[in-house]
């Protein structure tokens, strides 16, 4: 992979921007924290080099000065909205970042139930939050919010809201998912604060998109092709524009609703604290860039590989028409095509070539390594078995899998799972190989190469089952498949 972005930089750069805005107001920051704290992939993905656990390790370098309060809202946890990506609730996506964050020495202060109007389920929560020592506040809704400020910013309005009693200077205020309520519950803070004369701060941190990249650029698109579902648009901050003479990149819903904000935090503060929703942030990404062009691509791909998962997600009635347009203009905006990718028209080629399905991993730009269904293996389950051989430099000729095995999870799955096609998936081939690596010293080395994975591309002649795509997923492997369903 092509290194294009100094780690090591950002985190002192960021380090140094969050320091500068606690300095800023009675070295009391509340930070709105968005994005995913853990495994940000998509970050990694565009800015090469970029590491998926630096927002992990930027909030370690404050661990001593630091609390964290989360954030969720009431709806979520009565209609166990689930993440996408996880395939988990809101619920048990909060439960697991505190226990990741607590196994880090992270304090964690409280967990925020947000627009709560009575939902049953929000107990059970309460419940589970008590086993694990962790307090929980009830915020509901505002009665003329956003617009009635008068109300808002009054004992009837954020006065409502219980007090979150904090001892850090930095306070960390993050979610599970989108819309729960980080904002609100910062601004509830500060008007609490401001009524006890603390001059507590607002920021917010937010990796994408990146203010001082040009709008078309194709990382600040491809945050668009990531968030096609939620209707981010990124725009020109006209704020910002106004008040420097400086080109902003910002997206819609921050601008849309910063005048609201901005007599909000006028009105609790009695000052103009800041000029334009780009004011707010705090985003050093750009000056830890060493290769633009290397960015530029890897942008590129990622909207590719969006735009494949988006007609994949359509075949399969996951993804509405909406979504899909939208993810179709941003392709033609940067003048792409799905034949861009390299490693999908050579499938094409193959499935041409041999009249079978066929997934195909590309190592690096000269290598790419194939793997055809037969009558004992899916597509993905040959192609891995190929790349781990090839990885570890095993002869093509010598068999990996034990028969006595394979026998076993053959009877298994005719018995147990009445199942009348008998070819290993991935995650069948990935625990015999566990099993066979016991008794067998050459898979424990081809085993070893699992870690050289990372980053590959991979593209595959059909939609594969979710239980090979999350085997690909925990691999590290950047996969898109054709739209088409089989079986």
């Amino acid at each position: 992979m092509e290194v294009a972005f100094n780690h090591e930089l950002y985190l002192r750069l960021q380090k140094e921007k969050i320091e500068e805005r606690i300095r800023m107001f009675d070295n009391k920051l509340y930070l709105e924290f968005g994005g995913k704290i853990f495994d940000d992939y998509h970050a990694s993905r565009v800015l090469p080099g970029f590491h998926q656990d630096a927002k992990i390790q930027l909030l370690k370098e404050f661990k001593d000065d630091l609390e964290v309060i989360f954030c969720i809202n009431a709806n979520d946890v009565e209609k166990n909205k689930i993440r996408a990506d996880y395939g988990i609730g809101y619920d048990r996506e909060l439960i697991r970042l505190i226990d990741n964050l607590e196994k880090l020495d992270i304090k964690i202060n409280s967990v925020v139930v947000t627009m709560y109007t009575g939902q049953s389920q929000v107990q059970k929560l309460k419940d589970v939050l008590e086993d694990r020592k962790i307090k929980m506040y009830i915020h509901t809704p505002i009665e003329g919010y956003p617009n009635d400020i008068d109300k808002i910013v009054s004992d009837d309005g954020y006065g409502k809201n219980s007090y979150i009693e904090t001892s850090k200077k930095l306070v960390v205020v993050t979610a599970p998912g989108a819309n729960s309520g980080k904002l609100a519950t910062c601004l509830s803070q500060l008007y609490h604060e401001y009524k006890k004369g603390i001059k507590a701060g607002y920021a917010k941190f937010e990796t994408f998109p990146v203010w001082d990249l040009p709008l078309m650029h194709p990382v600040n698109v491809a945050y668009e092709a990531a968030t096609a579902d939620l209707g981010d648009i990124n725009i020109i901050d006209p704020y910002h524009l106004e008040s420097y003479n400086i080109k902003a990149v910002n997206y819609n819903r921050d601008i849309s609703t910063f005048s609201i904000l901005k007599n909000i935090l006028t009105k609790i503060t009695g000052e103009e604290i800041y000029k334009s929703p780009t004011d707010m942030g705090v985003n050093t990404i750009s000056k830890c860039i060493t290769d633009n062009e290397v960015i530029k691509r890897a942008g590129t791909m990622e909207i590719i590989r969006r735009y494949y998962n988006s007609l994949c997600d359509y075949k399969r009635g996951m993804e509405n028409e909406k979504t899909l347009a939208r993810m179709k203009v941003l392709m033609n905006e940067l003048n792409l095509n799905k034949d861009d990718r390299v490693i999908s028209v050579k499938v094409g080629e193959l499935v041409e070539e041999c009249k079978r399905e066929v997934m195909a991993i590309q190592i690096n730009n000269q290598e790419i390594i194939t793997g055809k269904e037969s009558d004992l293996l899916t597509a993905p389950s040959a192609a891995f078995l190929n790349l781990i051989k090839h990885l570890a430099k095993i002869p093509d000729d010598v068999y990996l899998l034990s028969p006595t095995v394979l026998e076993s999870i053959f009877k298994i799955k005719q018995k147990t799972l009445y199942e009348k096609k008998y070819q290993l998936n991935l995650s069948e081939v990935m625990i015999a190989l566990s099993i066979c690596s016991t008794t067998n010293p050459i898979i424990e080395k081809t085993l070893e190469s699992i870690d050289q994975m990372r980053g590959m591309e991979a593209h595959c002649s059909y939609i594969i089952t979710d239980s090979e795509l999350n085997v690909i997923k925990s691999l590290g492997i950047n996969l898109t498949c054709e739209p088409r369903l089989i079986g």
